[in-house]
């Protein structure tokens, strides 16, 4: 088994903290590093499209892009742990903007 999925988790958000929901998936090789996540903030009534996915962190495909409101973008990939911080701040902004 050349990789495994460590982390897959779905967290309900409050309707104070933005409504929605979080999406966490996570998978590593035999050494233990990242090679291939899926981040996703997943709200409907903010945007329908995407399967609800509001705003999103994955490598799939290929390369490491963001999802934000249906438009897709290249990201520069320096680490898992930056991809995750980058992906909180967005999803909490979102919450925020009230």
């Amino acid at each position: 088994m050349p990789e495994r999925k460590v982390i897959d988790e779905t967290f309900t958000i409050s309707r104070k903290r933005g409504n929605g929901l979080l999406r966490r998936e996570v998978w590593v090789d035999r050494q233990g590093h990242v090679v291939r996540y899926n981040l996703a903030y997943i709200n409907h009534t903010i945007h329908s499209g995407d399967n609800g996915r509001v705003v999103g962190y994955d490598n799939a495909h290929g390369f490491h892009h963001r999802h934000y409101m249906g438009k897709v973008e290249e990201v520069e990939f320096t680490g898992f742990e930056d991809v995750e911080a980058r992906f909180e701040q967005d999803w909490i902004a979102l919450g925020d903007r009230k």
